[in-house]
């Protein structure tokens, strides 16, 4: 059982598995608001029109239940188990599944992620890791066949990308039961019971699937992915039928089971016995002794609000905040969303934000991560020195090198129900449909996020990433992520926004671009979501940007020094604003086929 809730302390004490939230918050400067009336004419309100849009990205609306997912089939799916009268746990489980079968390519049994849950009951903030994690029997030398970090160039890194020793121990089921376990409504089996029909009947193939499929050799390489997205040797065809008997039975036996369905029994024996046959590293004794984790929720003070999201082994959380930190100097509202000045800036602390998570995170279990340090003031002002309003950090002071290349098909989606409970949720394969394998008999794509561990750690020559001492392989360890599932809550401490997004190192810059249009900008859900984006990660010089940032405040970047790079776009947040107990959802545009179901 997860412990129960005291008042939500300054020090965020690291030995609670929660934060409770009261009418208290603590503010680093006052904020001072004047009112202003204006006296109109009566006849001018009587001028306006309904269809006189302020924007042409307008969010779904409600005062109920609410689901924002990276698939609309999937949100209907959770809005079905919403009006069976399940919270917003109930939900979350269902849509967790339902993506496996929608969104093949990010949907996550095969993988794991991080979860945020708000019981607005008990005023309390709960995280959960459910990251993957390396099997007790994986080595270095086993993997690679030569000595790390002294052979690095010798390695065969093709190894942790693709195939069967890609992946780690997936830890999804265990993060959705362990929720449900503690605070479901619904029995599991109700809940699974849609989801289940839909692996059976099939779903429509989308133009974005087709192409997903096609754009992905690894699937070709394992027969049995072959088989399910492949006829004929080509990708499954835009408007016919993708069904999934085995993925279905592999949920039915969770459905009946529970954990012992998934980690125990014949699907356990199907992972050893795959995994056997192909020198992959994962057998039954590492899938019954996985076990999700509650941990703390990590958070700050900005602006009069209170901003939450997940510690390690996810770094990405660590990057919104420290970008968050540094952006309270300034007055961001006065440059405008979409100025020089306020590009400018995000590049700056989201350069010392990436910066600030490429040494010290990493799984909590095997190594004692600083957090208290790294979001220190004393941290914050380090990182501020060097910052100039009109001139870019120089490139020339930070050693250029090869990061591992982080995977960009991770998946979101959040969801409020008409009590108030939130979740906030983002899992990931790793790459766009994983590692590629799928586990015979069972219809479980696997990840490989064996990926994503520091392979250099102990090489002097280079800083970074690919060295951090917090990553390091270890067996039984689970790697950094940048995923961040948030959510905000206001000085009175009522929840006011849920968010998140896949995209790999995009991940907090598009949810920093998000909150920021929330709060300085005042923009509303959907014009926040569409706001251009941009990227500057540490090491690297290049600022990366969106296609629709204009050409006139790229000249001026240039001259400020910034050396830009067109990117393609980042991230798809999935997003629920809450303002006077009114839901306002809206799901990204950058990627087809995602959508925000409503109870009515």
């Amino acid at each position: 059982m997860v412990k129960s809730g005291t008042l939500l302390k300054a020090n965020y004490d690291l030995a609670m598995y929660k934060v409770t939230l009261n009418n208290t918050i603590l503010t680093y400067k006052k904020m001072f608001k004047y009112l202003l009336i204006l006296l109109l004419p009566l006849n001018a309100f009587s001028q306006q029109s309904y269809i006189d849009y302020q924007s042409p990205y307008h969010p779904i609306i409600n005062t109920r239940g609410m689901v924002a997912s990276q698939n609309i089939e999937s949100s209907n799916i959770g809005l079905e188990i919403l009006n069976k009268g399940g919270n917003a746990i109930d939900a979350a489980v269902a849509v967790g599944f339902s993506l496996n079968i929608t969104l093949p390519r990010a949907g996550a049994l095969g993988g794991g992620g991080f979860m945020l849950v708000y019981i607005k009951e008990r005023e309390e903030l709960f995280a959960i890791d459910y990251r993957s994690q390396s099997s007790l029997n994986a080595d270095l030398n086993s993997v690679f066949k030569v000595d790390l970090p002294e052979d690095y160039e010798r390695a065969n890194f093709e190894t942790v990308k693709y195939g069967y020793k890609a992946s780690n121990i997936p830890g999804t089921v265990s993060g959705l039961l362990k929720v449900h376990k503690e605070f479901g409504k619904l029995p599991l089996s109700e809940i699974l019971k849609p989801v289940i029909n839909q692996a059976r009947e099939g779903i429509l193939v989308s133009y974005d699937l087709e192409k997903s499929i096609g754009s992905t050799p690894q699937l070709l390489n394992d027969l049995e992915s072959k088989s399910i997205y492949f006829m004929n040797d080509e990708p499954l065809k835009e408007g016919s039928i993708m069904k999934r008997p085995d993925l279905a039975k592999t949920m039915q036996l969770i459905s009946d089971n529970g954990l012992d369905g998934f980690y125990k029994g014949p699907i356990a024996q199907k992972f050893e016995e795959a995994m056997s046959l192909n020198n992959g590293f994962i057998d039954a004794n590492d899938m019954k002794n996985y076990e999700a984790r509650f941990t703390d929720p990590i958070g700050i003070n900005y602006r009069d609000n209170k901003v939450f999201t997940h510690g390690p082994p996810s770094g990405g959380g660590l990057v919104l905040l420290t970008a968050l930190s540094l952006l309270e100097v300034y007055d961001l509202k006065k440059y405008k969303s979409n100025s020089t000045k306020t590009y400018h800036l995000l590049a700056e602390v989201l350069r010392r934000g990436h910066n600030n998570r490429s040494h010290q995170i990493g799984d909590p279990s095997f190594y004692n991560v600083p957090m208290k340090k790294l979001l220190s003031k004393q941290r914050i002002k380090q990182l501020f020195n060097g910052m100039n309003l009109n001139k870019a950090t120089s490139a020339s002071k930070v050693k250029p090198l090869r990061v591992r290349e982080e995977g960009k098909d991770t998946t979101h989606y959040s969801i409020i129900d008409e009590d108030g409970n939130a979740v906030s949720n983002t899992f990931t394969l790793g790459y766009s449909f994983g590692s590629g394998v799928t586990i015979p008999g069972t219809g479980i794509l696997m990840n490989n996020q064996m990926n994503n561990f520091a392979y250099r750690y102990g090489d002097q020559s280079i800083k970074g990433r690919a060295a951090s001492p917090g990553n390091q392989f270890k067996p039984g360890k689970r790697p950094m992520s940048t995923m961040a599932p948030t959510m905000v809550f206001d000085k009175q401490a009522q929840l006011t926004l849920i968010t998140g997004s896949p995209g790999g190192s995009f991940i907090p810059d598009a949810i920093l671009r998000v909150v920021t249009g929330v709060i300085d900008f005042g923009l509303n859900i959907g014009e926040a979501t569409m706001l251009p984006r941009l990227h500057k990660d540490w090491p690297y010089a290049e600022l990366e940007y969106e296609s629709t940032i204009s050409s006139d405040i790229l000249n001026d970047l240039k001259k400020m020094g910034h050396k830009v790079e067109a990117s393609k776009t980042m991230g798809s947040t999935q997003s629920i604003h809450i303002k006077n107990n009114i839901n306002y959802g809206f799901s990204d545009l950058r990627r087809p086929n995602s959508g925000v179901a409503k109870q009515q």
